[in-house]
């Protein structure tokens, strides 16, 4: 590894690149692209890209974290969702209170924080995360049913067992290491733009995806689901502009519906991240 590999600054720009790349592609059905606001009213790709800033000198200090930390995993992670929370804060402001990347600035400070305590390595960052995370469920939903405010998350976890990001981060992120990666590596060949429109069909046919789940519940993520995998079937036959104008014509579909797949995104923009780092 080079020292700018391990640069904390090197790293925080590759995040925000990545988190730039997830905005800046299009068509991306439900979603805030340069095409359409999809089914969001209150953001613009101009209002991403004001949080991608405010939290910049955040994903920094993630990597310090972890370059610094001396101490056991869960301890790395409280540090981290400490500094964490004054992101959310931080982005909140620059946005005017809209959340446009409270569920990536959650797996960003991690993972960052992981690639800090592992040199940047990321096959060693994996099993960190699982270490920092393993209690996270069980600690943060122990006591939902005497709470008087749950967030959408803690809803979902009482009423269907669904433990979303918290659970992918507590399994070390499968959806990333044994979905979406292979996924891309399998189809290196393919333009960068069509290779991420794939991957963004495949993480829409298989995620659970918290933002649809609070949006429409379960049946309406059941359905997009269904749909997406049937499109996940096809594209092998289908040409880049064959497949831009499904995703568009879909993008109406979810507009309709006011469902927008922001978990899906924030997976996206993770596994962009991943295939930017050096030992990718």
């Amino acid at each position: 590894m080079t020292n700018k590999t391990l640069s904390s600054d090197y790293l925080a720009d590759l995040a925000c690149q990545a988190l730039a790349f997830e905005v800046q592609l299009a068509p991306k059905p439900g979603l805030v692209d340069p095409w359409s606001n999809g089914a969001h009213q209150d953001m613009t790709p101009q209002t991403f890209a004001a949080s991608i800033e405010a939290l910049r000198p955040y994903f920094k200090g993630y990597v310090q974290l972890g370059q610094t930390h001396a101490g056991a995993p869960d301890q790395l992670f409280q540090a981290l969702r400490q500094l964490g929370q004054e992101a959310e804060a931080a982005m909140l402001t620059a946005t005017a209170g809209v959340n446009t990347h409270k569920g990536a600035n959650f797996s960003f400070a991690l993972l960052l924080g992981a690639l800090g305590a592992c040199q940047g390595d990321l096959e060693a960052s994996w099993p960190l995360i699982k270490a920092m995370t393993q209690h996270l469920v069980t600690q943060d939903f122990a006591h939902l049913a005497q709470k008087t405010s749950l967030s959408y998350g803690e809803r979902l976890y009482l009423e269907h067992g669904i433990t979303g990001v918290r659970g992918e981060a507590a399994a070390g992120y499968p959806v990333l290491r044994q979905g979406l990666l292979p996924f891309v590596y399998q189809r290196q060949d393919l333009d960068q733009r069509q290779l991420w429109l794939q991957a963004l069909v495949y993480l829409m046919a298989t995620v659970q995806d918290g933002n649809l789940l609070h949006r429409g519940g379960l049946s309406a993520l059941a359905q997009v689901q269904d749909e997406m995998s049937r499109l996940l079937g096809q594209l092998p036959d289908l040409s880049l502009a064959q497949l831009e104008e499904r995703l568009t014509a879909y993008d109406q579909v979810l507009i309709e519906r006011h469902l927008s797949p922001g978990g899906s995104a924030d997976f996206l923009a993770l596994g962009y991240f991943c295939t930017l780092l050096p030992s990718a």
